[in-house]
């Protein structure tokens, strides 16, 4: 199955609400499959990297240049949301539930930078 990242970026741009309502997963996984890409569901967005690469995503290595349709799965901080974030590139700002000021969604993912991992659709 081949995957529309524009359709899946409209998608995401068009339902993006004003702030988070913690639901970056749902947003961000439902964006990806109205492009086209079915991916297993998991309870909490830490846990899309395995679903992101059995739908044929590859992670980038650490560094790389970003583009339009890369997602960021991002683990969960100390104090934090313990379901991490999940969020997706457009090519100029990161998009979840909500358009984001920098991939990290908050103050607190920003203060502590927490481990992270970026996939993109070949």
């Amino acid at each position: 199955m081949s995957w529309n990242k524009q359709i899946a970026l409209q998608y995401l741009r068009s339902h993006a609400e004003s702030q988070s309502h913690h639901r970056c997963a749902e947003y961000t996984r439902k964006a990806i499959e109205a492009g086209g890409v079915k991916l297993s569901r998991t309870h909490d967005a830490k846990d899309y990297g395995r679903s992101l690469l059995s739908a044929g995503f590859s992670e980038v290595p650490p560094g790389s240049t970003l583009i339009a349709g890369d997602i960021a799965i991002i683990q969960p901080y100390t104090g934090g949301n313990p379901g991490g974030h999940m969020t997706m590139f457009d090519g100029a700002v990161w998009i979840s539930d909500f358009t984001q000021r920098s991939m990290y969604p908050g103050p607190g993912y920003r203060k502590t930078h927490p481990l992270y991992k970026i996939y993109r659709m070949q």
